[in-house]
């Protein structure tokens, strides 16, 4: 019997979902794909935060190039491949729920357009980057080229592929590829589930309007982007858990913020 592409754990309010493709490197082929489409969505109501993993010394190294030469797809086919990557990657960034990722090893490719569509991402020393499309004859298909070159600039997204430079784990942190770098025997998906806890402890409508609706208004003109963030803001300030909270903190039952 074939292990499952994914390994789902529920535990409590947040789901750690695992690429369970190890002895490939977690490359992600179309049942692969599928997997992560399926389960995001029908993500479970009780879940509040979602950690996106993976087995074994490698988060994702893209693209199952295997799978790809073998069935020596046609155009059509291809752009059928590439649309199916995109509605499940948008499932994760647009679904709703705060999802963080936790990286070691190879975020390569396709996997870092499936990390790139992750709201927070946690790497280990072990992490490395790379876009090897060039090198392959290829071209990235999954959304890097929305997700990763707003994150780095198409400019070094462009010079990335072309020369297929490779950056460790502090340089992707310092560009934006990881929010946070766990130090040297620092447990990584310890520390992205410490992150999804605290995620979850928010407001449901406060994280839903925060994933959901930033990246669209970066994508609209400032007259439309200020429209919709008025209008989501009156929908999270009337929310039904703003007064609780909003009363603890006037009644000082909460932390102000502090460095």
């Amino acid at each position: 019997m074939n292990e499952p592409f994914l390994k789902i754990e529920l535990r409590g309010t947040i789901a750690i979902v695992t690429l369970n493709r190890s002895q490939k490197r977690n490359a992600l082929d179309e049942q692969a794909i599928a997997a992560l489409d399926d389960f995001f969505s029908t993500v479970p109501t009780s879940v509040r935060a979602i950690v996106l993993a993976a087995a074994g010394p490698h988060f994702c190294a893209g693209l199952d190039l295997k799978e790809h030469h073998d069935k020596e797809r046609s155009a059509i086919d291809f752009m059928r491949v590439c649309q199916a990557w995109h509605r499940a990657f948008d499932k994760i960034q647009h679904g709703g729920i705060p999802v963080i990722a936790a990286m070691q090893g190879a975020v390569v490719g396709g996997g870092l357009e499936l990390a790139a569509a992750a709201h927070v991402r946690v790497a280990d020393s072990t992490t490395y980057f790379a876009l090897p499309e060039g090198q392959r004859g290829i071209f990235t298909g999954g959304g890097a080229t929305v997700r990763v070159a707003r994150i780095i600039s198409a400019n070094r997204m462009v010079e990335m592929m072309l020369t297929g430079r490779v950056l460790d784990a502090r340089e992707g942190h310092r560009l934006g590829l990881a929010h946070y770098l766990c130090e040297q025997g620092q447990d990584v998906l310890e520390q992205a589930i410490e992150l999804a806890q605290r995620i979850a402890s928010n407001a449901a409508l406060s994280n839903y309007a925060i994933v959901s609706s930033i990246n669209r208004i970066a994508d609209m003109s400032s007259t439309d982007g200020l429209f919709a963030e008025g209008l989501m803001a009156a929908v999270v300030q009337t929310g039904h858990d703003v007064q609780r909270r909003l009363g603890d903190f006037v009644e000082k039952r909460t932390e102000k913020v502090r460095v």
